[in-house]
């Protein structure tokens, strides 16, 4: 197991051959091999941006976003599963310590999977909130024993009055299979199904809270790392497989084409297509503008944090910006690749056409919403009101 960021990086790149391998038995049988989750495990992956004083390594966000970038290059479900649950220790460091300690304290190794889209109802009661309701989209979950769910609190006369995050142990929430995708389909993203289970106010947190950069978890874990923006750090987990996805696609083709011959062409070797060489050349450079753009927000947002300082809004709407462009740019890539790839790409087991889905699904995830991303980075130039939804 890796003891510093660096080793965990090494010990993922050993993983990569396997994961490749393994990428279409993760696709037949809809979840990831249990064996790799285990290996990434060994390797120290999950442990990137969990608390220290639960032995994690509270490393800089990039490494962490530059192990999953590798591991969607070679499976594009594995990736994205390795980044959902990699992130979420990172939330979970945002929770009252009492919170971090009964899902790490007897487990440092404990997972949690999670599905924030407020599908579920709270009601107060004394001591924290009686929660019901049905997730979809828990990817990796049957990886986990620990959920984090999002949903409204609801008073006494049925009005909503704060959007939170609970933290629920497996014992409280069920499992329903469900996830049968054309992409994706390797991530096992079912739903989770919750029946008036309580949940005490310390496994509660506030997106309120979260937004300001202000969470009772700081005072446990005072690093940079738990300072971090939320709409930044938690987005770019998400837009960062694809960019890992675009890449593995783009080292498959440029593969493929070297010793292609386009039948169609006189027998023309595929790589002296001029043609071809400007499609690769696209994409090599939006797939470049994508990482470079997320290593520079979050080095500066880091950078801050390191600091102790204020994030500005200018800074956290660009974050948001070119998360949502890195993605628009990942899959963009992806597309000209498959393009130019001919007949052979629609062929079913090639790395490609895999990549190709599953870059498509993962860019319907509801903070891939480009539009949306890119309305708020607007109005905030024009000094308009972001709206108490933006979630920055």
């Amino acid at each position: 197991m890796g003891n510093d960021a660096q080793s965990v990086l090494g010990a993922v790149r050993d993983l990569l051959p396997v994961l490749r391998e393994r990428a279409q038995a993760a696709e037949d049988a809809r979840v990831v091999p249990a064996e790799s989750i285990a290996a990434l495990a060994e390797a120290g992956h999950f442990r990137l941006m969990q608390p220290a004083r639960f032995g994690g390594l509270e490393a800089d966000p990039v490494t962490f976003y530059s192990a999953v970038r590798l591991i969607a290059g070679a499976c594009g479900s594995t990736g994205w599963v390795s980044s959902v649950l990699g992130i979420h220790p990172w939330h979970v460091g945002l929770f009252p310590l009492k919170a971090q300690e009964e899902v790490w304290g007897s487990d440092p190794g404990t997972r949690i999977s999670s599905s924030y889209a407020p599908m579920g109802k709270a009601t107060v009661t004394e001591g924290g909130v009686r929660l019901s309701g049905r997730w979809s989209f828990s990817s990796g979950c049957d990886h986990a024993t620990w959920v984090l769910l999002g949903g409204y609190v609801f008073n006494d006369d049925g009005q909503p009055v704060d959007f939170r995050t609970f933290l629920l142990p497996i014992a409280d929430y069920k499992i329903i299979d469900v996830w049968d995708t054309i992409g994706l389909r390797g991530s096992g993203s079912n739903d989770i199904v919750v029946e008036d289970a309580f949940v005490p106010e310390y496994r509660t947190l506030s997106f309120i809270d979260v937004n300001k950069c202000k969470v009772p978890g700081q005072e446990a874990n005072p690093g940079p790392l738990y300072r971090l923006p939320y709409g930044a750090t938690f987005s770019f987990s998400i837009t960062t497989p694809i960019i890992g996805m675009a890449t593995g696609a783009y080292e498959a083709h440029v593969e493929y084409q070297r010793d292609r011959v386009r039948a169609s062409y006189s027998g023309q070797k595929a790589k002296e297509d001029p043609h071809s060489q400007v499609r690769v050349a696209r994409a090599a450079a939006e797939i470049d503008a994508s990482w470079l753009a997320l290593e520079r927000d979050m080095a500066d947002l880091y950078e801050l944090a390191q600091a102790g300082e204020k994030f500005p809004v200018d800074l956290r709407l660009r974050a948001r910006r070119d998360q949502v462009l890195g993605t628009e740019r990942s899959i963009a890539a992806i597309d000209q690749l498959f393009e130019n790839s001919g007949g052979r790409a629609l062929k079913a087991g090639t790395p490609l056409q895999r990549f190709w889905r599953d870059a498509h699904a993962g860019r319907v995830h509801a903070i891939n919403d480009v539009e949306r991303g890119l309305t708020m980075f607007g109005r905030g130039e024009f000094g308009l009101d972001l709206g108490m939804d933006a979630m920055i």
